[in-house]
């Protein structure tokens, strides 16, 4: 169709081009660099506020040196406050902060041997609640309206193996409960999958399945080790991610494996967008974290 009107008809077609690349653009990973983030090891979707939460160990995992911190992320990739919680400032207490949960307007924190609980959303911080033994808490998932499930790597620095592996649930009343213990494999993401547990190991690509009180009702080994992120989604995939395949996978109902994405240097804990279906996957090593919009 031709316009009688040349100028509108330029500015319907700049209309379109723009129109197309835009949809373009919310169809594409965002590549955050170049930000000021300091070893990032997990993300979280806080949708009240509609922002991404970034979790900064800001150098050794292992060290109790307050410079940990929090950023929040827009969805469209702007940081918004790069240090919103600041271990370095005289209000806050973070050290190397790691996997993160939101229950009941709290921000749950894995802190080496304790979760560190900030009321939302003005990110005050509350008491803690210690992790006796524990030495390189990780992973973290609300599991209910009064609990979380949480995972103890047993890693001491240099990564060597600190004998505290473990799974755990801690109630938001602050009640600590060891369901699992002993030779896991190095335990990292743990999700509640209704009843029950499901957690991946960092050290053995294992993929285990425990009831609601930590009893092993199966075990799958992964093509893959050193798996860190897990998610489970509406459709049933299992999302995982892995630094020795430097990907993102999903292993399917029938148990089978994708690829979701790959060339990715050290995919740590993620984080999902549920209102626009998307990956949140910080990268440790790079200091840069990715918006990955899945199909």
């Amino acid at each position: 169709m031709t316009s009688k009107h040349p100028m509108l008809s330029i500015a319907l077609a700049s209309f379109i081009t723009l129109f197309a690349n835009q949809l373009v653009l919310a169809d594409s990973p965002i590549h955050i660099q170049e930000a000021g983030f300091a070893t990032p090891e997990s993300m979280e979707y806080y949708a009240a506020e509609d922002v991404y939460l970034v979790a900064n160990i800001n150098g050794s995992p292992f060290a109790k040196d307050d410079n940990g911190f929090i950023s929040k992320v827009s969805p469209d990739g702007e940081v918004l406050e790069l240090k919103w919680l600041d271990g370095e400032s005289d209000h806050t207490a973070l050290n190397a902060p790691k996997g993160m949960a939101i229950l009941n307007n709290r921000l749950y924190i894995a802190d080496i041997d304790r979760i560190r609980v900030f009321s939302l959303p003005d990110g005050q911080q509350l008491q803690d609640i210690p992790v006796q033994g524990s030495t390189f808490m990780n992973g973290l998932s609300a599991a209910g309206e009064n609990s979380l499930y949480a995972t103890d790597s047993g890693m001491a620095p240099g990564f060597k193996p600190s004998g505290t592996e473990a799974l755990y649930r801690i109630g938001t009343d602050g009640q600590v409960q060891k369901l699992k213990s002993g030779q896991l494999g190095h335990p990292n993401g743990v999700i509640a999958d209704g009843d029950n547990i499901m957690m991946v190991t960092l050290g053995s690509g294992q993929a285990y399945f425990f009831d609601g009180q930590g009893e092993t009702q199966a075990v799958m080994t992964l093509p893959f080790n050193r798996l860190d992120g897990l998610l489970k989604l509406a459709d049933g995939r299992i999302i995982t991610s892995s630094w020795a395949a430097k990907s993102i996978f999903a292993i399917n109902n029938d148990y089978t494996v994708d690829t979701i994405t790959d060339g990715l240097e050290s995919p740590a804990d993620l984080g999902y967008d549920s209102k626009r279906n998307r990956l949140l996957i910080p990268l440790f090593l790079k200091d840069e974290v990715v918006i990955y919009p899945l199909p």
